[in-house]
């Protein structure tokens, strides 16, 4: 992939979550809600104040972060898709 986001937007890769199967019950593609959980795949360079300097951001590639239901854009790059969102969309930073 080749994108790198402007300012303090940020491009996710949604992290799927495994799916079990319980008394034979399978839930189709179209009736799962998307996963709110991603990893970040690229950052910009950060905010501009008003100041006119740049404040970096406190997240960074490969961070597994948590998002809102309706945050970001979506896109399709090779075939894989992406989310771009700004920085203040995003809810926590997972430790691991």
């Amino acid at each position: 992939m080749n994108i790198r986001p402007l300012y303090d937007r940020i491009v996710v890769k949604r992290i799927e979550e495994t799916e079990t199967v319980m008394n034979g019950i399978i839930i189709p593609d179209s009736a799962k809600e998307k996963p709110q959980e991603g990893e970040v795949v690229a950052v910009g360079q950060g905010k501009r104040l008003d100041s006119g300097k740049v404040a970096g951001l406190d997240v960074k590639a490969g961070d597994r972060i948590l998002f809102g239901k309706y945050s970001g854009n979506e896109i399709k790059l090779d075939g894989q898709e992406y989310l771009i969102m700004r920085e203040d969309e995003v809810l926590g930073i997972l430790q691991s």
